[in-house]
């Protein structure tokens, strides 16, 4: 086997280039053959798989955090070539989120080694999401609103790890506010007033159980909407969100979707795979089993 690696040094802030000689040291122990190519910047990952000869290589795999991930799912794409590689992820980054639902993270790095060794994969949705400013793909989230604040804060903590989105919602809660917003849920529309909206392929959102409910293959995306909450009650709510019972509170709404567009009272951010990337108004829709995922 002949494996494009994209390799980000500087996940988990920097810590993440110590794993590279164990990594490249465990596919040598299968006889897997790496190419690995190296991303500095932001957008790296993208380019790295767009130039790369991928005439012989078997898969292309992901080092580092969810920020990689979606680096290097959004070069796939962007190939637009019929036949897409298989994408291996080795979770070493800050947020390892969309792995979690295989059971894995960071301390677990050498059984996703083992997953693309064993050659087994998965057919996995893909979230797509249109803006203004262009067209993504996501396999974990995507939202705006109040989680938009959050990661924003996060961004700036990312040197205490997943921690900081937790810092973040206290923080952003002083300033918690309600936003009018209209949804066209696969072509019925709806009125909300809202703190946030998360549209969930898996289940978690850094270490929170945002959608419990969420499954990679049934070819549908998790929605989940607070509508209008005080602070309060936010804050007394949530502890909730590490065990998923969220989703009970009268203040949540949960549904599933295969279309949905956002229109909002101004441009707001969005945080798709934990990035900061796009505005609404956005359209997102499901693109079932797109992509096929190393897995246990």
């Amino acid at each position: 086997m002949h494996i494009l690696l994209i390799a980000n040094p500087a996940a988990r802030n920097g810590r993440a280039k110590k794993f590279l000689e164990p990594v490249l040291g465990a596919f040598a122990e299968h006889n897997i053959r790496v190419t690995v190519a190296y991303t500095s910047c932001r957008g790296d990952a993208i380019e790295r798989v767009l130039q790369a000869d991928l005439h012989d290589v078997d898969a292309v795999v992901a080092m580092g955090g969810d920020g990689t991930v979606f680096e290097t799912v959004n070069g796939i794409f962007r190939r637009n070539e019929p036949a897409k590689p298989p994408l291996g992820i080795i979770p070493v980054g800050t947020g390892n989120a969309f792995v979690r639902d295989f059971g894995l993270d960071t301390s677990h790095w050498q059984d996703a080694v083992s997953c693309i060794a064993n050659g087994k994969t998965r057919p996995v949705d893909v979230g797509q999401f249109t803006c203004e400013e262009g067209t993504w793909q996501f396999l974990n989230i995507v939202g705006l609103g109040f989680v938009s604040d959050v990661c924003e804060t996060a961004h700036r903590l990312k040197k205490i790890g997943n921690m900081s989105y937790t810092i973040g919602v206290f923080h952003r809660t002083l300033k918690l506010d309600t936003f009018p917003v209209k949804l066209v849920v696969d072509g019925e529309e709806r009125l909300r007033e809202s703190v946030f909206i998360e549209i969930s392929n898996s289940r978690y959102t850094s270490n929170f159980l945002m959608a419990p409910d969420a499954k990679l293959d049934d070819g549908l995306l998790d929605v989940t909407l607070l509508n209008r909450v005080t602070r309060r009650r936010l804050l007394s709510a949530f502890p909730r969100i590490f065990k998923g019972t969220h989703v009970e509170l009268d203040e949540v709404e949960s549904f599933t979707i295969r279309k949905l567009t956002i229109e909002t009272d101004r441009p707001r951010l969005l945080t798709p795979d934990g990035e900061l990337l796009g505005h609404s108004p956005v359209t997102i829709e499901c693109l079932p089993g797109a992509l096929d995922v190393f897995a246990p």
